[in-house]
């Protein structure tokens, strides 16, 4: 055979196989490890553009950063009752430590109670 015959596609109202399988991937995760997966994704990129990481100031970008600790912050409270306190405690402690990150590298530190997610979590200070 040659690469030139065509390949039977499934009908348009059918799904995939493999979107089934990765709907059944999906539907056996629990909902904790999913938030908590958004979450480290979260900070991980907040403290990429606040500077923090090996290459320091190449990608800092302090409207970005204050744009996903605001996302952190509505997510870590909205879910915090959900998740339980063995797993927010953490998600919170992190939030606080990339608010506080962000005061001390911004030119011009927002006043407590003004700063990216602030208005979620309340006033955070150091």
């Amino acid at each position: 055979m040659s690469d030139d015959t065509p390949q039977q596609q499934p009908p348009a109202d059918e799904p995939a196989a493999g979107s089934d399988a990765m709907t059944r991937d999906i539907a056996d995760v629990p909902a904790v490890e999913v938030i908590t997966t958004v979450a480290v994704h979260l900070m991980s990129s907040a403290a990429v553009n606040l500077g923090l990481a090996e290459e320091g100031s190449q990608h800092k970008d302090l409207d970005e950063a204050r744009k996903l600790i605001i996302a952190l912050a509505g997510l870590v409270t909205a879910s915090a009752t959900e998740v339980g306190s063995y797993h927010a405690g953490p998600l919170r402690d992190g939030l606080k430590s990339l608010q506080l990150a962000f005061r001390e590298a911004s030119v011009v530190p927002d006043e407590p109670g003004q700063g990216p997610g602030e208005k979620y979590t309340g006033p955070v200070y150091g």
